[in-house]
C-alpha cells in the first residue's frame, strides 16, 4: 500500500513546473496543489518527534524539499532521523538536483525527484 501511495507522491511531484527562481514557498505550495490535483491527501509542517519536522506528510510518505542542491551527508543524516519515527513509511526528496542516495534508510524505501529535470519547455 505505502510503495502505491510513494509512487504517486513521485508522479504528483514530476508534473510540476517550477522555475529556477521560485522560492522554497512558491514550491512547496506547488507541490502541495499537485499532490491535492492528483487525489493524495498531505499534512504541511508535520512534527515527527522533537526537533523533527518534515515538509510533507501523504499517508506513510514523508516528502522533504530542498531548494537549493543539499549536502548529501547532511540530507541522509535528517532523513535517518524522519526514518527513524515509527509514523514514516517511506520517504520521497524533491530538490534541484539529484543526489544519490541509499534506496532504504532504517529499512524504509528512498526515492528522489530531481526538479532541474522538469524545468524545460512544457508541451500541452
Amino acid at each position: 500500500m505505502c510503495e502505491e501511495r510513494m509512487a504517486r507522491v513521485v508522479r504528483a511531484i514530476s508534473t510540476i513546473r517550477c522555475s529556477a527562481a521560485c522560492t522554497e514557498e512558491q514550491l512547496h505550495a506547488q507541490i502541495a496543489q499537485a499532490l491535492v490535483e492528483n487525489g493524495l491527501d498531505a499534512q504541511h509542517e508535520v512534527r515527527l518527534a522533537p526537533r523533527c519536522r518534515i515538509d510533507f506528510m501523504s499517508g506513510g510518505v514523508g516528502i522533504e524539499i530542498k531548494k537549493s542542491r543539499p549536502e548529501r551527508a547532511k540530507l541522509i543524516a535528517q532523513l535517518t532521523r524522519y526514518a527513524g519515527c515509527e509514523q514514516v513509511e517511506s520517504l520521497v526528496v524533491a530538490a534541484p538536483r539529484g543526489v544519490n542516495l541509499p534506496k532504504m534508510i532504517c529499512g524504509k524505501r528512498v526515492s528522489m525527484v530531481a526538479l532541474e529535470r522538469l524545468w524545460g519547455i512544457s508541451l500541452p
